[in-house]
């Protein structure tokens, strides 16, 4: 196989790649995925001031604890515990969101779903009665 042909091949591969990725970009699903990801990080932002400005102070005022404490170890180092319980505060907020979400949206599905199982009609005896004779007819030509 000569330079030239190797080169063709590979320039093949590379545009079928491309391609692919193009038609795998442009599908329905992986928008709907950015849009998700866009709109997650707004809300991402809504959740953290949220806790910052509201939930935090509830609980620096209730129990008198800081959230945004830090405990200061040797050379000088924090560690700062409560940017990790605002976090675990945050990723709990946005987890039941999500959940309650979810659950939405399947109960919509779901009801779309049992409307079609609704509209199906029901055979009626001579229609299964036809059926049965059509399977008994068939299991007597293959013998």
């Amino acid at each position: 196989m000569s330079k030239d042909e190797r080169i063709s091949k590979l320039k093949d591969k590379g545009k079928g790649f491309f391609s692919e990725f193009k038609d795998f970009v442009m599908r329905g699903n992986v928008m709907d995925m950015a849009i998700g990801v866009i709109i997650g990080g707004a809300f991402s932002g809504i959740v953290t001031a949220l806790t910052d400005d509201f939930i935090n102070p509830l609980i620096n005022g209730i129990g008198g604890a800081e959230v945004g404490g830090t405990i200061k170890i040797y050379g000088g180092q924090v560690i700062k515990y409560g940017d990790f319980i605002t976090a675990v505060i945050n990723f709990l907020i946005m987890a039941l969101v999500l959940f309650m979400l979810l659950k939405f949206v399947n109960k919509l599905t779901s009801v779309g779903k049992k409307r079609k199982e609704e509209e199906v009609v029901p055979k009626s005896d001579e229609v299964l009665l036809l059926e049965e004779i059509r399977d008994l007819l068939k299991k007597q030509n293959k013998k």
